[in-house]
């Protein structure tokens, strides 16, 4: 028999034979490989035809399938409507027998019921889009709660017949058909497990189909086993979670694009994300470097140090190199530490080096997630919901954008239902919107921000760094481990914490220097105002900043607004200076109104 037979199927043959009433759901849409008795494969693009050839190879004497559209029908063997019909005694007509499931007249349950009760003739009947059969279990009209409870009683009454339901989840169906009954048997079909797949793209019949003639003559001979081997390997754990209709898609897609073998892997991206070239190949590595963020990040040698690895193990291919899933994200990072430390401009920072825009960079408010059908505005309403239409706005960035920064700000601000979400994501790498679309995150970077801890009377700015980095590690842990009761979304993240330190004096004084030239260089560029400040006037700003410390480069920021810029455009508006100017500020008068500039301005300056 063929090796790496799936779950269900096993499932399948056992249950049968104790089961008077089975129930299919999950991936009951898909195509399948159907394991011969000589140890091949043939290939079913319905479910259908599957459990024919399956109930066939059980000993049933009859197989029939019904839909609430085209009634009984057995399109794959000649002669089983006509015994079908004889068992029950119904009429056939164009090749079916046509019945509806419910209403008035003789109905499908009651035809069932006949077949099943009977003994003559062993027979599989399987009820194909039982889903779509009633609008609603909650509310359901009588002749509907009639006709589960004839399908019901027949299956209590049956002795060697069996009754098969395919339904997309099992609560389409009403809870009573099911819950507690000890004759049903639930079956959930999952996506092809890793050895399916290996069946699907291994072999000297299936792998030869990926390529076009030219590639099959001119490179199959080229490579050794092992080196096959290593591509297939790889394909195959790029492809976890497809189905078969996907994985045959990649194989025409992979054979229309003339394809070689060693690029096979290619055509993942491809059909993931609808690109020919990753993003993650053209990365200049001369960039990553601590060099760069301290343009943007000032005093947070040890946290850019940590996050740099991280990223570094992202682009080398060695993320997840211990464990087997390659489609989990590029990498995952978790900033904590005191707000405006840089933990949101880290992340800029690294969507501009890595992807050459800071714009790639999608940031998500967590604070705006706190209700617990928040996870509907990242990933969708369901169907009949509003803004169904409108998909989720996580989901929707990542269709647009594969390769991206994923920042959700404030982790902790979101609601504990939210974290089930992110758990898939860190785990699967792959998210199925509200519309029933797949998007996948194993481009991504995914980063979570928070200040966990920071609030705590036992950490402040006086403490050295690696007191603040052991003490809210522990409340981050805490909060994951005892608030939230989610330790394996803790596992998910690791070691991957990355805390910032407090903005130091000296630290400040460089970001302060920053901020000020900006603004000039602005000035400069917009206006061709240049704007001077003497050292007795900076100094004014430099000693408020460093009493706001606690607030890193957010306050002080907040100090060159309320210190320079507003009174700059106070002096600007007051004097009409609209351009073409140069002004010295010479010292800044504090008062308990408001700051005032000492300034004095020259006209029609000759700027380079």
């Amino acid at each position: 028999m063929l090796k790496n037979i799936p779950k269900w199927h096993k499932e399948l043959e056992l249950f049968t034979k104790i089961k008077p009433l089975i129930i299919l759901e999950g991936n009951v849409l898909d195509s399948y490989q159907y394991p011969t008795q000589d140890g091949g494969i043939m290939f079913m693009p319905r479910l259908p035809q599957y459990l024919n050839y399956f109930f066939k190879d059980c000993g049933y004497q009859n197989i029939i399938f019904y839909d609430s559209l085209r009634g009984f029908y057995n399109n794959f063997e000649s002669g089983a409507v006509e015994n079908f019909g004889k068992i029950v005694r119904a009429e056939i007509t164009d090749g079916v027998i046509k019945s509806k499931f419910s209403g008035a007249g003789r109905t499908a349950p009651n035809i069932i019921r006949d077949a099943l009760t009977q003994n003559a003739i062993s027979t599989a009947i399987v009820m194909d889009f039982a889903s779509r059969y009633i609008v609603t279990p909650e509310h359901m009209e009588q002749p509907e709660i009639d006709s589960f409870t004839i399908l019901l009683q027949a299956s209590l009454e049956t002795i060697k017949n069996l009754l098969v339901l395919i339904v997309n989840k099992v609560n389409d169906l009403p809870a009573w058909f099911y819950l507690q009954n000890p004759n049903v048997k639930i079956i959930t079909m999952s996506t092809p497990s890793k050895g399916e797949r290996e069946n699907f793209v291994k072999g000297e019949k299936q792998f030869p189909c990926f390529f076009n003639k030219s590639v099959r003559e001119n490179q199959l001979d080229c490579y050794d086993a092992d080196e096959l081997a290593k591509i297939q390997d790889r394909f195959v754990a790029l492809t976890d979670g497809m189905s078969l209709k996907e994985l045959n898609s990649l194989k025409q897609l992979c054979k229309n694009e003339c394809k070689n073998i060693r690029d096979m892997c290619d055509i993942v991206d491809l059909y993931k994300y609808g690109v020919k070239e990753n993003l993650w190949r053209k990365i200049d590595r001369k960039k990553i470097n601590a060099a760069t963020f301290e343009k943007r990040v000032k005093g947070q040698d040890a946290a850019i140090s940590k996050t740099l690895d991280i990223i570094k193990r992202a682009i080398t291919g060695m993320a997840g190199l211990q464990g087997n899933s390659h489609t989990r994200p590029k990498g995952v990072l978790f900033f904590a530490g005191p707000t405006g430390t840089g933990k949101t401009e880290t992340a800029k920072t690294l969507a501009e080096i890595i992807f050459g825009d800071e714009n790639c960079c999608i940031r998500f408010d967590m604070s705006e997630y706190s209700q617990s059908h928040s996870d509907q505005k990242l990933l969708g309403a369901p169907p009949g919901y509003v803004g169904y239409e409108s998909g989720g706005l996580l989901t929707n960035a990542v269709k647009k954008n594969p390769f991206c920064i994923l920042l959700f700000d404030e982790i902790e601000k979101a609601h504990p239902s939210i974290f089930d979400k992110f758990l898939q994501i860190l785990e699967d790498g792959r998210m199925t919107d509200g519309q029933g679309n797949t998007v996948y995150f194993s481009e991504s970077i995914i980063i979570f921000t928070s200040n966990l801890g920071t609030a705590s009377e036992n950490i402040s700015i006086n403490m050295a760094y690696d007191e603040i980095s052991k003490k809210i590690r522990h409340a981050v842990e805490n909060y994951f481990k005892i608030n939230l009761g989610r330790p394996e979304i803790l596992n998910r993240i690791g070691e991957n914490i990355v805390v910032y330190d407090y903005i130091r004096p000296n630290v400040a004084q460089d970001i302060l220097t920053a901020q000020i030239n900006k603004i000039r260089q602005n000035l400069i560029e917009d206006k061709k105002i240049d704007v001077q400040l003497t050292e007795k006037a900076f100094n004014v700003l430099k000693e408020n900043a460093l009493k706001n410390l606690q607030n890193g480069g957010r306050g002080i920021g907040n100090v060159v607004e309320s210190l320079f810029i507003n009174p700059l455009s106070r002096f600007l508006f007051d004097n009409e200076i609209s351009g073409n100017a140069k002004i010295s500020v010479d010292d800044i008068k504090i008062s308990a109104i408001q700051p005032e500039l000492v300034c004095q301005k020259f006209d029609s300056i000759k700027l380079g």
